[in-house]
């Protein structure tokens, strides 16, 4: 019969084999690259940072799952409508001052546009923001839930860097 090792072998053994695993474990894990950073979703993304760009059809979902909610259909995110909102924003940002969502209403309404309703807004930094504002603003609130609405378009625009409100905001709801 061969000899038999002292327990203090044994317990050392017990203790240095799941400290090899552990090693071995952490050795791989350190030749693995890093992980790729998460993107942040468009809802909170910074539109007044450098060459950052609303996603309209992100925009047009906040809008219409709000809509939703209220018993209203959704709206399409119309190219036209965006454009004029784009211009609008544009306009804005160019001026560094906010500009009135009345008188573009008037306007479009003038223009056989039916069921037109305008949010402009400037100073919000993420869609999160401006839709939170908009639905706290009974005006604002108005526009998104303009029952009367088939179709949207939504822009935001930045303005020159240290501009007091920096983005600038336009939604556009109408009628067919």
């Amino acid at each position: 019969m061969p000899p038999v090792p002292p327990r203090s072998l044994f317990r050392s053994s017990i203790v240095a084999i799941p400290a090899l695993a552990v090693a071995a474990v952490l050795a791989g894990c350190a030749s693995q690259p890093p992980a790729p950073a998460t993107r942040q979703p468009a809802f909170y993304a910074n539109l007044g940072e450098p060459g950052a760009r609303l996603d309209g059809a992100d925009a047009a979902q906040t809008i219409n799952l709000f809509r939703q909610r209220h018993g209203l259909a959704p709206l399409d995110l119309d190219p036209e409508l965006t454009a004029l909102a784009s211009r609008e924003a544009t306009a804005m940002a160019g001026r560094d001052a906010p500009a009135s969502a009345d008188a573009l209403r008037r306007a479009l309404a003038s223009r056989g546009v039916s069921a037109p309703m305008v949010n402009m807004s400037a100073g919000y930094r993420t869609m999160a923001e401006a839709f939170s504002g908009w639905r706290d603003s009974p005006a604002h609130n108005a526009a998104m839930l303009n029952p009367r609405a088939t179709r949207m378009g939504v822009a935001a625009a930045s303005a020159r860097p240290g501009s007091k409100y920096r983005v600038y905001w336009t939604l556009v709801t109408a009628g067919p």
